[in-house]
């Protein structure tokens, strides 16, 4: 079977879209000026990594970002680690994330604000930026300064996006964690970083419940003794404050700043603003410090133009404030666009409630996770039958890979006729490497390309690009967004080992990225799961997603997840499984798994050991810990942070699966 067969079209874009988009639009304005011409996307994609400098300039050029002293050039020292990008600019981040609030757009809507506790909140950018300059004030009058840490245990709506804008309008660097957290999680990345304020919920609401938080919190305040003030957010109203000396309710605190405008502090380009963490499964969480300039220009260049995201657009990313896409969804404010913030489940109270919202609120641009659509299909919902989806024009999908089947749902019963985006990096560049395009067509099962500016392929074991087949996904050339720094790493020796020291002897200065990737013929790309998590039976190296691909589809399965055993020098594929309500695991459905993974895969994908379990354990921003279990599974001593996961529960109810069924070491069995 060709590519072109095994990856069928599913969407292509129309005459206008190829001329239109905002792309579209960058490809012709440079054509212009003299580069180019450019016969389709992936000649673009090819300039722009040969010309890496120019593209760049480019980028900040066309999406009108700003500055108040423009830099010598674009980049400066070209080498990995240690790229300096606009040597000499200096700037402000939250300048640039309302920098249409002035003018014709003030009165635009910036915030639309839903949640389970509280009315929808609407606030248009003049609001926000006042909120802005007062919340600042607040925070200056209490000795917060450049480089201070605010830290924000804050539910994903309104007050999440002026605290951080207030932060990093006074250089303050700001970091977040959400409030279903427990205390240990936070105070495993908060006590790292030294907060010199926090900005702290109540509780929050999910699922129809509520969650006061107030005694808890106030505890985790004890714990951080560098905070010099506290401001609390009615998130439960009617509920009471976090209680202490340093606390000041949310509306107390920007009628202390009313009147005062944000001031933009310019600053240096690599200035942090923010703090980002690891999921930190195997122990404390590692602190990702993200530069200004560089994610101002990456995110520009990822939601104005692959995204094609724009001051008339309304855009939507169901996340939470401890995860990455959170930070990205801040950024869609440069682009004028409103952003419309959902807290609470995304399956109460049904499923369709997302879907809803995006039909009420018109949404353009709507991100979700991998996950959530699947649920959708094995739910068997169909959004484009039931709402009127007619605004919206692109589905982000990101956190796992989007199984063929998801893309067969989406484009029959989710949202006929948009371009469905699966788009992956991580919170280490806080973007993406690949992703989507309105230039090119999607592909069932298939991410669209490589993202402009990224000189990723795929290297095998010796350092070497792939010219067909899987690898180690690896970037070549300097990204913008890359981290400036770890917290608290002298020489820079964790940042090393984590992204360049895969390929330090065979092809040293490349940033291994950790995904198991294929680039296809056509220049797409399929991720077939973490590499630290890819098994190697008989010694084929195959990836944890191409089982999930089979499994996931039958209808009996609800969730999976695939460790190998090692034994006797060979690995023997486990794979376990949460039936779906009235299945059972009988030798009927083993033998269709089976039968599925082997016409689907192949021979050597089909596990040794399926194990019914009642729960698969997930990190808090809703990716499957394969680690965990394989080192359960493997006996390793290594303890897990069991803090840093959603359900820890989830490891005792599968280790008790795995002895009754005689998996575990020998002395772990009864």
């Amino acid at each position: 079977m060709s590519n072109t067969e095994q990856w069928p079209v599913v969407w292509s874009p129309s005459e206008a879209t190829l001329k239109h988009s905002r792309m579209g639009q960058f490809q012709s304005w440079l054509e212009q000026q003299g580069f180019g011409p450019f016969a389709d996307y992936h000649a673009l994609h090819q300039w722009s990594i040969e010309n890496l400098e120019t593209f760049w300039q480019k980028v900040w050029d066309y999406c009108g970002l700003i500055c108040d002293t423009p830099a010598e050039r674009a980049l400066g020292k070209r080498e990995m680690p240690g790229a300096e990008w606009f040597p000499g600019m200096r700037l402000n981040f939250a300048g640039n994330l309302l920098r249409l609030a002035d003018g014709d757009h003030a009165d635009h809507e910036a915030v639309v604000a839903y949640c389970e506790t509280r009315p929808v909140l609407r606030r248009t950018y003049a609001q926000l930026k006042a909120d802005t300059g007062a919340l600042e004030a607040f925070l200056r009058k209490n000795g917060i300064e450049q480089g201070d840490r605010v830290a924000g245990v804050v539910t994903n709506g309104y007050e999440a996006l002026v605290g951080m804008l207030a932060a990093t309008s006074l250089g303050a660097i700001w970091s977040s964690a959400s409030p279903d957290f427990g205390v240990g999680a936070i105070l495993d990345r908060f006590g790292q970083i030294e907060p010199a304020a926090l900005i702290v919920v109540n509780g929050y609401g999910y699922g129809g419940k509520v969650f006061k938080r107030q005694r808890d919190f106030a505890g985790m305040i004890d714990g951080l003794p560098s905070l010099r003030c506290v401001v609390s957010i009615e998130q439960l109203p009617g509920e009471s404050a976090i209680a202490g000396d340093l606390v000041t309710h949310w509306d107390h605190a920007l009628a202390e700043g009313q009147g005062q405008e944000p001031s933009f502090t310019p600053l240096p380009p690599d200035h942090p603003v923010y703090i980002l963490y690891s999921s930190g499964t195997t122990g404390k969480p590692k602190c990702i410090v993200h530069g200004s300039v560089g994610l101002v220009v990456n995110h520009a260049k990822e939601l104005m133009l692959h995204g094609d995201v724009g001051p008339q657009d309304r855009f939507l990313y169901f996340t939470t404030c401890g995860w990455m896409m959170w930070n990205w969804q801040a950024s869609a404010l440069l682009t004028g666009a409103a952003v419309i913030t959902v807290d609470g489940s995304p399956g109460y109270p049904d499923l369709n409630y997302l879907w809803r919202i995006v039909a009420d609120e018109k949404v353009t641009h709507y991100g979700t996770s991998a996950r959530f659509i699947a649920g959708c299909r094995k739910a068997e919902l169909a959004p484009a039958k039931t709402l009127d989806l007619n605004a919206l024009r692109v589905v982000f999908s990101t956190g796992s890979p989007l199984l063929p089947e998801d893309y067969d749902w989406v484009y029959s019963d989710g949202a006929p006729g948009v371009l469905l985006g699966s788009i992956a990096g991580g919170t280490d560049i806080c973007g993406c490497f690949v992703g989507s395009t309105p230039l090119l067509p999607v592909r069932r099962g298939e991410i669209q390309c490589r993202l402009l500016g990224v000189d990723a392929v795929a290297y095998d074991d010796d350092g070497k690009p792939v010219s067909s087949g899987r690898g180690e996904l690896v970037c070549r050339q300097p990204l913008p967004s890359m981290p400036v720094s770890f917290w608290d790493d002298p020489g820079n020796e964790r940042y090393l080992a984590a992204y360049f020291d895969t390929f330090a002897d065979t092809a040293p200065g490349v940033w291994a990225h950790g995904d198991f990737i294929e680039f296809t013929e056509h220049g797409g790309a399929i991720i077939y799961g973490r590499s630290d998590a890819t098994l190697n039976p008989g010694g084929v190296r195959i990836g944890t997603a191409e089982i999930y691909r089979q499994v996931e589809t039958i209808k009996a399965v609800k969730d999976s997840l695939v460790v190998g055993r090692q034994v006797d020098g060979d690995v023997e594929v486990t794979l376990l499984v949460i039936l779906a309500e009235n299945q059972t695991m009988d030798d009927d459905l083993q033998k269709t798994l089976k039968s599925r993974i082997r016409s689907g895969a192949s021979p050597r994908h089909v596990p040794k050991h399926i194990i019914e379990v009642p729960d698969i354990p997930y990190t808090r921003s809703g990716k499957k810990v394969e680690l965990a279990v394989a080192r359960m599974i493997n006996g390793s001593s290594k303890a897990e942070n069991r803090d840093a996961l959603a359900n820890p529960e989830a490891l005792d109810r599968i280790g008790d699966c795995l002895a009754q069924a005689g998996l575990l070491p020998d002395s772990k069995n009864p």
